[in-house]
């Protein structure tokens, strides 16, 4: 009689153990692994490009960046930065570095910023009557806060550099109007 039951029991558990471990393989069947990667799909490349020629004086930039749109709120991304200014007698210069952008969107209208740039500057002053030729060449860095009006792809506003240093800054001012585009 002992065989009996020990048999009916194993029976029963061989049941029960394949009814759960077939119910556990057919959830793991609903369960569908997504191996692509989603990262470029959240990425935008833009940036700027500028073109001022005048009187003896040169101003070509290029500025391409990338975010990648953590949610629809924050962006980061980083940026790239390339200038040569040129005044006729008096100085050629050329600028070169990169940038760390974060942007954040409270409503999709509005964009704040945070961009810190890092860029060195190297000027070759051409001699004059009151000097003799000389270079200048140093290391700029800007933290930019800024603020703008988005519309699609589009933002347009200005930021403001909180580390400007008026003796040794790159730029005039320390005020600056953007316009922002990302595809």
């Amino acid at each position: 009689m002992n065989k009996i039951v020990f048999s009916i029991d194993c029976k029963s558990l061989f049941v029960i153990l394949t009814v759960l471990f077939s119910s556990y393989a057919s959830a793991q069947q609903n369960y569908v692994i997504d191996n692509n990667n989603h990262f470029w799909d959240k990425v935008q490349f833009g940036g700027g490009i500028g073109l001022g020629i005048g009187s003896g004086y040169t101003d070509i930039s290029v500025m391409p960046s990338a975010i990648y749109n953590v949610n629809e709120i924050v962006a980061v991304g980083v940026g790239l930065q390339f200038g040569y200014l040129a005044s006729k007698n008096y100085y050629d210069s050329f600028v070169y570095g990169g940038s760390l952008i974060g942007l954040v969107n409270p409503i999709p209208e509005i964009q704040l910023s945070a961009e810190l740039e890092q860029v060195r500057v190297n000027t070759d002053y051409e001699a004059t009557d009151y000097r003799p030729a000389f270079s200048d060449n140093f290391w700029n860095t800007a933290l930019y806060l800024g603020a703008g009006y988005r519309t699609g792809n589009v933002t347009i506003g200005a930021r403001y550099d909180v580390l400007f240093n008026d003796e040794k800054s790159l730029y005039g001012s320390a005020f600056m109007p953007f316009v922002r585009v990302y595809f």
